[in-house]
């Protein structure tokens, strides 16, 4: 059975005979991924702008979720890789908002925690509702055991870019 081609197929056919040696399945498989990946962004992006929620907003609500809905800001600077001091805005404006709350803290009375409101909980949970319908519609073109296989092959790889360059492999 041949598959359908796709645009990723005609793009190949263009560059095979500029580039001789060029790896097809390489190339498919890697442009597919960037497409794939351009498609998720764009979705998240209009999800966001049809939410009024703003993506460093959805960032900071999603880690918290991660968090069980709670978290000292310098646990959340460390999760989005910012400045402990930047946070202090980001947290500012999902309080104006009614997202989160100022909280104190039960492991250290000099510090206050951030947890999320039932409308900063809603507001994130709308958001991932609609992207992850979008996953689950593009992931629906495989069966079940085909998704699985797709994970395990995409670690394999993912594996590979964690790795320290040089480093062996692990068996």
């Amino acid at each position: 059975m041949t598959a359908t081609p796709d645009a990723v197929d005609h793009h190949i056919e263009r560059w095979l005979p500029v580039v001789p040696g060029l790896d097809a399945d390489v190339e498919g498989a890697v442009t597919r991924m960037i497409k794939l990946t351009r498609h998720l962004r764009a979705v998240k992006e209009r999800v966001l702008v049809d939410l009024d929620l703003p993506a460093h907003e959805y960032d900071t609500l999603h880690v918290l979720a991660g968090r069980r809905g709670r978290a000292a800001p310098s646990d959340l600077a460390a999760d989005l890789a910012m400045a402990p001091a930047s946070i202090t805005a980001r947290v500012d404006t999902l309080l104006r908002r009614g997202f989160v709350r100022r909280i104190p803290s039960t492991v250290d009375r000099r510090r206050v925690d951030v947890e999320l409101t039932d409308e900063g909980y809603a507001a994130w949970r709308g958001a991932m509702e609609i992207q992850g319908a979008e996953e689950h519609r593009l992931l629906g073109a495989l069966a079940p055991t085909e998704r699985r296989q797709l994970s395990d092959l995409l670690r394999r790889v993912l594996l590979v870019t964690e790795r320290p360059e040089g480093a062996p492999e692990a068996n």
